[in-house]
């Protein structure tokens, strides 16, 4: 099942984006059979990161959940999240990014 994941930060959470980028980064590459994109958000080109978006292909909502309350950006107080479902149109035309 897919899903996608937006991710709202508060600027607090760029801090923690600098401490742990190399972990996060490491944890999105071992998942990659699970979160198969994944990026940061911005207002305008060049400003700061204002959050993020995943694409999942997981069985489940909880899977979903613990990818990202195990991800070494989690931060609760920082960072904010919205789940849902996706179903992509032409589902037999395949993308490339």
């Amino acid at each position: 099942m897919r899903w996608i994941v937006f991710f709202e930060d508060t600027p607090a959470m760029l801090a923690i984006r600098k401490e742990r980028e190399p972990d996060h980064l490491a944890y999105l590459r071992k998942h990659s059979d699970e979160i198969l994109l994944a990026g940061g958000c911005r207002e305008e080109p060049g400003q700061a990161y204002v959050g993020g978006l995943w694409v999942l292909d997981v069985p489940s909502r909880e899977r979903v959940v613990e990818l990202i309350e195990s991800d070494p950006y989690y931060s609760p107080d920082r960072r904010g999240y919205k789940i849902r479902t996706w179903g992509k149109a032409f589902d037999d035309l395949a993308v490339t990014l």
